[in-house]
């Protein structure tokens, strides 16, 4: 049981009553009239007065004057007076004989006082008694009763806890109803997605969006009420659903309250909002609280303004806060500077706490630094706790040493968790055992997710299927209409692919575009692409521009294309610059593949003939 030493206390674990039900005033004019009005009473004999001035003095601390007023009026039978006089005996130091009085009170039917005793007896360790007092006070309606109850109940593991609990809430405990929306909130909620839609699940589904709501209101009734951590969590609630201005009022209430978390919060919805000022104001309060997620805010905001002195500081602060994040960021920060060794000292403190993407980050650098023995541990450390780059990465590494099994277990489990980059690679993997409908299907997942090699490649995949049409077939509508496969060729186009550019500038030229397809020939070809120079070079050469046409065919052949060697040879052969003609022919036939070698080999050889002729 508390030790009922000031007023405050008194009030709020209700041991401490007014049997006439009058509410203390701050008029002290008033208070001394009434003081001496009671008196009076009082010492005419007068219980109730008795008992009343016995409660002023209690609340005001004066012990020696309120004790022979309330003894005087619980002599009397007022049972206010001998709850009150308990509470004067404890605040004195004799718990045993303020039991007693509280015993007599409550046997007498005294709510409060039956609170009190059943608290004495549960600080004691006589649980039985206890339970059976609380339960006295709890079937009265006192609210402090079923809140103490439901605790003692909870602690058992009793299920009758919450109906306590409820009660407590409902007739206005703060902490009650503080409790019952923790409760509420931490159940869980079935997903009906993942159950195929069945109907009994579907209503538990419901049922849970129904405890959500009811565990906002409760947070409500507690935040209303002055309960700093129900507004921080109704806060959050708030935050999640996208009412951000009545999140941040709630966060500025219990931040105000001094509520650490609330602060942060409150930072980090200013921060969102463009005013990184405010948000440092309230980060600093969380962080000097000794909240290390708000020392992390501060450490990140002075390392985008380049003070990484003072961003180490925070690191610091958020580390000893005892806040893994802060080694992390640390080594990151240390990274960023080249400082590689204290990068890998702050990776291996955090991942050594659990941190995975320190572990992660840690099995980077080691591999960075060829020591993929060190890094494999790390990566499988991080990646069993849950680090989808850290799986990402392993399927990297066994692919290095040709274990293509492992390397796509991996690939697999990061793809599941959304990597768009694992997914490619399983899609790639499925491509090559010929499994094309499960390729697809991570293809896309990695095309929706960015990557514009999957894009491509699912492009590819779809092109594949496309019954061949033969001319005559092609009408202007089916022309003009652009399936999938063309619309996943433009998106990886867009992204830069070099060969879904080609590939789409060959579809616009096949539709007669030519515009269009210069455009996107143009394009691969300035990004390095062989084909896109080659395609542009006979584009240009068709449209009657065959001196550009031969700068990008030369441009291709640098790159490697043997026939853009061979259309070059053929040029300067049509001008009658017949050595020239030869050299290129040359390098048709060095360039390849074997039918233009051929060709180029056969034009080489007649225009031997000819200078020699």
């Amino acid at each position: 049981m508390n030790v009922m030493g000031d007023k405050a206390t008194l009030f709020e674990t209700g041991r401490f009553v007014q049997p006439s039900g009058e509410e203390p005033t701050r008029d002290e004019a008033a208070e001394a009239a009434e003081e001496a009005r009671r008196r009076l009473q009082a010492a005419a004999g007068d219980v109730e007065a008795m008992s009343v001035l016995g409660a002023m003095l209690l609340r005001r601390g004066d012990l020696d004057g309120a004790e022979p007023q309330l003894r005087a009026a619980t002599a009397a039978g007022d049972r206010a007076a001998a709850n009150n006089l308990g509470v004067l005996l404890h605040q004195r130091g004799y718990p045993e004989e303020a039991a007693g009085w509280w015993r007599i009170a409550a046997v007498a039917g005294s709510a409060a006082a039956a609170h009190a005793l059943g608290r004495h007896h549960r600080e004691r360790g006589d649980e039985p008694a206890a339970e059976y007092w609380l339960r006295q006070s709890a079937e009265q309606g006192h609210a402090l009763g079923a809140y103490a109850l439901a605790d003692l109940l909870e602690h058992r593991g009793d299920t009758a806890a919450g109906r306590w609990m409820r009660a407590a809430a409902e007739r206005g405990h703060r902490e009650a109803a503080y409790r019952l929306a923790r409760a509420l909130d931490r159940r869980p909620v079935t997903d009906e997605g993942e159950t195929g839609g069945d109907n009994g699940i579907g209503a538990e589904a419901a049922a849970g969006a129904m405890e959500t709501e009811e565990a906002e209101q409760w947070y409500r009734q507690a935040a209303a009420r002055g309960h700093r951590r129900a507004a921080l969590h109704l806060g959050a609630i708030l935050e999640r659903r996208g009412e951000l201005k009545e999140a941040g009022r709630w966060y500025l209430t219990s931040a105000k309250d001094g509520e650490a978390r609330a602060a942060c919060a409150l930072g980090f919805l200013l921060r969102d909002a463009g005013d990184t000022e405010s948000a440092a104001v309230w980060w600093l309060r969380a962080a000097q609280d000794g909240d290390g997620n708000a020392a992390n805010a501060l450490g990140a905001l002075h390392a985008e303004r380049g003070e990484t002195q003072t961003a180490e500081r925070w690191y610091r602060a958020a580390m000893d806060a005892g806040d893994d994040n802060g080694a992390y960021n640390l080594g990151l920060l240390c990274a960023d500077q080249g400082r590689t060794a204290q990068a890998e000292q702050w990776y291996r403190r955090a991942a050594y706490a659990g941190h995975r993407e320190a572990a992660n980050a840690l099995a980077i650098l080691l591999l960075q630094g060829s020591d993929p023995t060190g890094a494999e541990p790390w990566f499988s450390k991080a990646a069993e706790a849950g680090s989808v780059d850290a799986a990402f990465n392993l399927g990297i590494l066994y692919a290095g040493r040709g274990e293509e099994r492992v390397a796509l277990r991996w690939y697999e489990r990061a793809a599941a968790a959304g990597h768009t980059e694992a997914a490619l690679q399983v899609g790639i993997a499925r491509l090559r055992d010929g499994d094309e409908a499960a390729a697809e299907r991570h293809l896309r997942c990695a095309a929706g997710g960015g990557s514009p090699e999957a894009a491509y490649r699912l492009a590819a995949v779809l092109d594949a299927r496309r019954p061949t049409v033969s001319e005559h077939e092609l009408g202007e509508s089916s022309l003009n209409v652009k399936t999938e496969c063309e619309e996943w060729y433009e998106r990886a186009a867009s992204q830069g692919h070099r060969r879904a550019q080609v590939r789409v500038g060959m579809l616009a030229a096949a539709r007669g575009d030519v515009v269009e397809a210069a455009r996107w020939y143009r394009a691969a070809a300035e990004a390095g692409s062989r084909n896109g120079a080659f395609n542009l070079g006979l584009l240009l050469a068709r449209e009657g521009s065959e001196p550009e046409a031969a700068v990008w065919w030369e441009r291709a052949v640098d790159a490697g294309h043997g026939r853009a060697a061979l259309r070059l040879a053929l040029v300067y052969a049509r001008r009658g610059e017949l050595a020239v003609g030869q050299q290129w022919a040359d390098r048709a036939v060095a360039l390849g593949p074997a039918e233009v070698a051929e060709r180029a080999g056969r034009l080489r050889d007649a225009l031997r003939e000819e200078l020699s002729a």
